[in-house]
């Protein structure tokens, strides 16, 4: 048995877990950009854990496998900093993506801000199908070669083509793609291959988004790869499953960190007993959130950075607020984010001359106890957090806020009235994914972790009413733990648009099995066993006349609609019984089963839990000396109550007053309320007064609100 490595490179920190091959696990933590120290995160872990030189070649012989998530193509997005691309559409159709939709995103927005287009050029191609598969016009195969031959002469190698019905009718697109590539293209993107689905605006930018991606995503998968030699290379998708790097494309690779942060949270609250879950995973940069209850939920269509995708993606909700969001304060009112400082210069703690950020009020507030922290600071990387200078910045921002407001809270008291705003945006983003798609939170645990996530999981429940919190031993890195623990998936689609009746089935049925054997071949391409493959077959269902389709398991026609409309009547409340079924597209996903990987149960220990030191934190309104507990002290059955800091080697985790934390056989760290929240108001263990001050401030505002608009009646 080798190595394995498994890697999530995010915004600000790379994280990464090893197994090593007695079958023990090892974590790393290091930030991802250092170009004093090194020249990529990744590699560098590598070397970290296996003790390699920096000057010398990885062993590649003792790697079994390394699987990524990588925010590279992400940050290329988010940044338009992807390849030069030129678009190839059917002629008259020049400016249908820049007209989209029209939405307005801002209704009362006079002036729309139109997202940068990821295309450079367009070129109209002489060509014309109807939506019955009529050759309205014969493609021009001289004048495409002409037009591409010039957009090549420019210096542009990456090409889209988008022509209309390609999707369904793909001969054109395939003799456009032929020439391209005789031209020497050496990025193709098809629409009926990147998205086989209708929907042009959608559809093209899906396919424009691929070819504007996957340059970039290749050049890093071969610096990665370069280094590695023969060792096995995987990547983590958007869908939430593993694929060969070989494979990897631009459009799958939007969500490649955070899908490998639900497969975590949900395989190893489930090894806890915890099947219903909300997760929320707080990293440096963000914060992304995500409903589970017995199935990964997948949004297929989507809206990234401006940008319109028909890909399937794990239905994650995205927040800017991570340890990272930078402190603003504009002379009248507190706003955190969007904004983050990143891992360079990073929060002012950094030791980078940084701007304040979330992370610096934990270390103001005593909650990040820097003599625990990992000494990777400073112009050497070898210091500890700079706890002094973000004293120095809070106390000077509080006489900035006395000096325009006349306030005079203390710096304390202002660095928790910024956590708090944090807060309630993580909270309003877990509310967008449970409680406004009609699930009741307070029937769910809250699986918390990444970097910065178990300092706030206490103040995040009880915004929401959540009574129960479930923390793994590695939490900190739990988006690489979930790289490890991913299976292999393969996707197929393929649009219908037909009415559902019983002459339909059979159709949908042979389509569905077509499907089903792509995708079993693409899975089996990757060293999985024919007997570790499961499909899933899935109808895309909604109301003739809606635009909302629902994902439903294939089945008989009555089962296709009975399941349709229990989740139409779970989303919007009610039915229509009346309205015809129109099927959108079918999907087939076949799940290649990997190493299974069990978190041992551990022997009952003493229970005792002692501390290994105590520090000052603000908690409830006042400073209170707190107990800091190693979590690699504790054993099964140790119990502690709120307040109290537990330190772990990636992460720390604060339990508040009225909250009391307990350790399982399976070193699992669970969170429970036990002292209702009703009454923790009641008695004063857990008012914050900046918090209350803000209720106030909200609730007369409302009150102002609506006595103007009676008084206007």
């Amino acid at each position: 048995m080798a190595w394995q490595f498994w890697i999530d490179r995010g915004g600000t920190f790379t994280d990464i877990v090893a197994r090593r091959p007695d079958g023990g696990i090892l974590s790393h933590k290091l930030l991802s950009e250092n170009p004093e120290h090194y020249r990529d995160a990744a590699i560098q872990g590598i070397r970290s854990l296996l003790e390699v030189p920096a000057e010398a070649e990885i062993p590649s012989e003792v790697i079994r496998a390394v699987k990524m998530g990588t925010t590279v193509a992400t940050n290329a997005l988010l940044e338009r900093k992807g390849e030069p691309t030129v678009l190839a559409i059917t002629k008259g159709f020049h400016d249908a993506l820049r007209i989209a939709y029209q939405n307005r995103p801002h209704l009362f927005t006079r002036r729309i801000e139109l997202p940068e287009l990821l295309y450079g050029s367009v070129i109209e191609i002489e060509e014309r199908m109807s939506a019955q598969g009529e050759v309205l016009r014969p493609l021009d195969p001289e004048h495409a070669r002409a037009a591409l031959q010039g957009a090549y002469e420019a210096g542009i190698r990456s090409l889209a083509i988008v022509l209309l019905h390609g999707y369904r009718y793909p001969e054109h697109e395939r003799e456009v793609a032929a020439l391209a590539r005789e031209i020497g293209f050496t990025q193709v993107s098809v629409s009926h291959e990147v998205s086989p689905l209708m929907k042009l605006v959608s559809r093209g930018d899906t396919t424009v988004v691929d070819a504007y991606l996957s340059p970039i995503l290749r050049r890093y998968v071969d610096q990665v790869a370069g280094h590695l030699g023969a060792a096995r290379l995987m990547f983590m998708q958007s869908n939430g499953g593993l694929t060969d790097a070989r494979l990897f494309q631009g459009k799958d690779s939007i969500l490649s960190g955070p899908a490998g942060g639900i497969v975590g949270a949900v395989r190893t609250a489930a090894m806890g007993g915890f099947e219903k879950i909300i997760t929320f995973d707080m990293g440096g940069t963000s914060t992304d959130v995500a409903h589970y209850d017995g199935e990964y939920e997948r949004a297929f269509e989507t809206l990234v950075a401006g940008v319109r995708m028909r890909a399937p993606m794990m239905q994650i909700h995205t927040v800017a607020a991570g340890g990272g969001s930078i402190l603003h304060f504009d002379g009248a009112k507190y706003r955190v984010g969007p904004d983050s400082a990143g891992a360079k210069p990073g929060p002012a703690c950094y030791r980078r001359g940084g701007p304040l950020a979330v992370t610096d009020c934990n270390v103001m507030l005593g909650r990040i106890v820097p003599a625990f922290f990992p000494k990777v600071f400073g112009p050497n990387a070898d210091e500890p957090l700079d706890a002094e200078v973000v004293r120095a910045k809070f106390t000077a921002l509080t006489e900035e806020i006395k000096s325009a407001t006349g306030d005079t809270r203390a710096p304390e008291e202002v660095a928790q009235g910024f956590r708090m705003i944090a807060v309630e945006n993580m909270a309003n983003a877990i509310k967008k994914i449970s409680t406004q798609r009609g699930y009741d939170v307070t029937e769910y645990t809250l699986c918390c972790f990444g970097g910065a996530g178990g300092q706030h999981a206490c103040d995040i429940a009880d915004t929401l009413g959540m009574t129960k919190i479930f923390l793994h031993p590695l939490a900190g890195v739990l988006s690489a733990y979930g790289m490890g623990l991913a299976d292999v998936r393969a996707l197929r689609e393929r649009a219908v648009e037909r009415v559902l009746d019983d002459a339909l089935m059979p159709e949908l049925d042979s389509a569905l099995d077509e499907l089903a054997g792509g995708a079993r071949e693409e899975s089996a391409a990757q060293d999985i066993a024919a007997s570790h493959i499961r499909v899933h077959k899935r109808v895309h269902l909604r109301y003739q006349g809606t635009d909302s389709a629902l994902i439903v398991e294939h089945g008989t026609r009555a089962e296709i609609v009975a399941r349709f409309e229990t989740a139409h009547r779970q989303r919007y409340g009610f039915v229509m019984p009346e309205k015809p079924f129109i099927v959108e597209a079918l999907s087939v996903e076949a799940v290649g089963a990997t190493d299974t990987i069990e978190d041992p149960e551990l022997e009952a220990g003493t229970g005792e839990a002692k501390p290994t030191a105590t520090t000052q934190m603000y908690a409830g309104g006042a400073w209170a000396e707190t107990p800091v507990f190693q979590r690699e002290d504790l054993s099964p059955g140790a119990v502690i109550d709120g307040p109290a800091v537990i330190i772990e080697p990636t992460s720390t985790t604060v339990v508040e007053p009225g909250w009391r934390a307990k350790l399982t056989r399976r070193d699992h760290l669970v969170l429970d309320r036990v002292v209702p929240l009703e009454r923790a108001v009641a008695v004063g263990t857990q008012v914050d007064p900046v918090m209350l001050e803000g209720f106030n401030n909200l609730f007369m505002s409302i009150a102002e609100q609506m006595g103007s608009t009676l008084e206007n009646t």
